[in-house]
């Protein structure tokens, strides 16, 4: 029982950690739809924001025991592929 029970722990962990992660991924497919400079303090400061505030979620559940270190970098290095595109789209303008 508690085996199952650390199991959905971990599966609500996940779940939850890729659903801010797709926030912030919605954040970049936005400036990437209408190719707002990336350098844009404003868009700066919140995509920080929601990078560090994720990155600290990831670090609490990997803490934890509820995520992998491996899962937790994966969902990072994810958006960070994400927000070089944006960059590098911008910049070819």
């Amino acid at each position: 029982m508690e085996i199952d029970l650390q199991e959905t722990y971990k599966e609500k962990a996940m779940k939850q950690l890729q659903m801010d992660a797709d926030k912030i991924a919605q954040l970049i497919k936005v400036q990437m739809d209408h190719l707002t400079m990336p350098q844009c303090p404003l868009y700066e400061e919140v995509l920080d924001t929601q990078m560090f505030g994720l990155a600290r979620e990831i670090d609490f559940a990997v803490k934890i025991g509820l995520v992998e270190r491996l899962k937790g970098n994966e969902i990072l290095s994810s958006l960070e592929k994400e927000m070089t595109v944006l960059h590098d789209i911008y910049m070819r303008k």
